[in-house]
Order: structure tokens, then sequence, then C-alpha cells
């Protein structure tokens, strides 16, 4: 297997610019995540891994070996996409040996090779199956054969399970986080759902408009983003944000918001008086008689376990998760309460978090 690095990496097509400087680190045994809304650059950057594409500029190393301009059938990656790409006039078996036969590997080789496959992929009762009539789930584990069969350096997955439904996606996605645990392979996976990369990486980069916004492991990106973009991305509801206009100081622990003082972690920076944003995750709001700030209750959903309660403030909605049984009623007016060290702070302006002792160590783009 291999680790990748990719340095300042750009790509333009003619007057449009899909990638700007990207860069980040894909270590040896990885599942790495590129994540972000369509459009963000994520499939032009793992295109450009795979050398389906020639970069503008910048570089990328495979085991410190610089394959910028090689293209891919120099590069022994393997290509898993989310509409299966398979012949349909061939069996599963020889769907899965293909890769093999056309490199001219001895015919027990080749046998052997697709029985290992099959038995790791649970499909050894269907290879002499066409592909025409298996499901959407089988489909994919095809696939995902015909991809590792071949035991290459690294797999590049394009929204692999974009194409099933949703329960499925589910189990494929656990499924093939324990295919890559076993084999210890190298995986860049291109998606969308952020729960899905929550789920399954190791790493994730957060890419927005062609620019990294943020890379690191899921709970740094969940606890300290490091944008506005990746705060509001990331989680299910996002994060809640309360607008306000103030000056922060290096080594403040609180804002003012409304009259009201809230602790927050303790500031690294400071800043003139400008539109700040205090960001808050729904989980880490609690609902307080005793607190200071106040919200009228607009609604509640209720989810089984938990409840998602709307709240009009005086700075901006805010959803709060709550037990299921808490009682709360709509029009009611409850005060709210913050546990300092969950707290973000960001610049409107820039959308940049502002760091903190607590952050400071997992901004890296």
């Amino acid at each position: 297997m291999a680790e990748i690095v990719i340095r300042n990496l750009r790509k333009e097509f003619g007057a449009f610019t899909a990638v700007q400087g990207s860069s980040f680190t894909v270590r040896d045994g990885e599942f790495f995540m590129l994540l972000g809304p369509s459009g963000c650059g994520k499939t032009t950057t793992l295109r450009m891994i795979a050398g389906l594409e020639l970069p503008t500029s910048g570089e990328i190393l495979m085991d410190g070996e610089d394959v910028s301009q090689r293209p891919a059938s120099q590069r022994d990656i393997a290509m898993v996409f989310q509409m299966f790409a398979l012949y349909p006039h061939m069996n599963v078996r020889r769907n899965i040996s293909y890769p093999l036969v056309s490199q001219g590997v001895p015919r027990a080789q080749v046998q052997a090779k697709v029985a290992e496959v099959a038995r790791i992929l649970g499909i050894t009762d269907i290879l002499d199956k066409p592909v025409g009539g298996l499901s959407g789930g089988d489909r994919q584990r095809v696939a995902l054969g015909r991809a590792i069969v071949r035991n290459p350096k690294a797999f590049m997955m394009d929204e692999p399970l974009g194409a099933l439904d949703a329960e499925f996606r589910e189990h494929m996605a656990e499924e093939l986080r324990a295919l890559h645990d076993r084999m210890g392979a190298t995986t860049v996976y291109v998606t969308h759902d952020q729960l899905e990369a929550m789920q399954m990486g190791d790493k994730i980069v957060v890419m927005n408009h062609g620019v990294v916004e943020q890379f690191g492991t899921p709970q740094e990106i969940y606890d300290h983003p490091a944008t506005l973009f990746v705060a509001d991305f990331i989680g299910s509801p996002s994060m809640n944000f309360l607008r306000f206009r103030g000056a922060v100081q290096g080594g403040d622990a609180s804002v003012q918001l409304g009259g009201v003082t809230i602790a927050t972690p303790e500031l690294q920076q400071e800043a003139s008086p400008r539109d700040l944003v205090l960001g808050v995750r729904p989980e880490h709001v609690v609902l307080s008689d005793a607190a200071a700030y106040r919200g009228r209750i607009l609604a509640s959903e209720y989810l089984g376990t938990s409840q998602i309660i709307t709240l009009d403030c005086a700075h901006g909605m805010v959803k709060a998760r709550a037990p299921s049984g808490q009682a709360v009623r709509t029009g009611d007016t409850v005060g709210l309460s913050f546990r300092a060290s969950t707290l973000a702070l960001f610049d409107a302006g820039s959308g940049q978090a502002f760091r903190t002792a607590a952050n400071a160590g997992v901004f890296h783009g």
C-alpha cells in the first residue's frame, strides 16, 4: 500500500479553477474521506490522484515518488465508481478476473485470487451468475472485487454507495469499512454525505469551492470546526450560530451576548469591534430556568430517544437536542445555558474560527 502526499494541488479548466492549492497527506493504510457539497472539487481531486486528470500545478507523491504527470496506467491505482461500471456480457467471475486476465496472469493464479476475493466479499455463491440480474448491493460487491483482486497500491472510490437506497447504504458502509480494516488498504473515498464520512473515515478533508477548509479526524472536525462552513456542513442538525457585534482580547474567556456574559474557551487571538458568531452544537444547549440567556420555544420534533427543540433567541434561531421525556410547551420562554468548552467563536467576515487553547492543535488547513 502507499502514503499519498498532496502539495499545493491546483486544477484549472479554462477560466474556471476547480481545485485551489490543496495540501494534505493520506497515511499508509488510512481510510481517507474527501467530503463536501456538489462542485466543491472533491471528485476532481480524486481523479488527479488517480491520474485520470493531470494537475495544472502542484505535486502528487506516492511513497515519496512524484507521479503528478503520470497517466493512471502507471500509478497502480484501483477505481470504484458509483454506477458499478461492470461488463454486462460477463458473469461475476469473469468481471472480477478481467484485470488479471488482461495482464496475462497465469490461469491457476487467476482462479485462486478470484476465489479468495469472493470469499472475502461473501459472493462465492454468485460467481457464475450474470451481473445483470444482481441486486445493487451484490453488483457493488462485484465492482469492489474487481478493484481489490489486483492488490493495488491504493483504492480510489467515487461515491460507491450513492446508487443504493438509504438502509442498504448503511449496511454496505459497515461492510466496506470492515473490508478496509481486514486488508489494511490505503483508500481515498469521495462523498457528499457527512454522516457517511464520519462513520467510515480515519481522516476527513472538507472542501468548498475548490478549497480545503479543514482536515483532521472526524472528532477534531466535529468538536473544533475551523470555519463557519465546516461548522454548518458537519452535524445533523448543524451547529447553531448566534450573531452579535463585539470585541475580543487575547486571554478573554467570555463574550457579551445582549448584556449576558457567556463563558467561552480562553481565546488566543484578539479583534477590534466586529461582527462575530458564537457556535454551539444542539446537544450542548441545555434548557434551564436559571440561565440568564433566554429564548422562546417555537416547536419540538420528537425523534424517539430525543427531541429537537427550536427556539427563537435575540441573536438567531437555536436548535437544542433534549431527552424525549423533557416537558416543553410551544410559546414558553426558557433559559439556555452552554458549557464553555463546547463553544466556538468565529469572525463573521472571514468565517474563520478564533484560536483557543482547546482547538489550537487541530487546525490543519
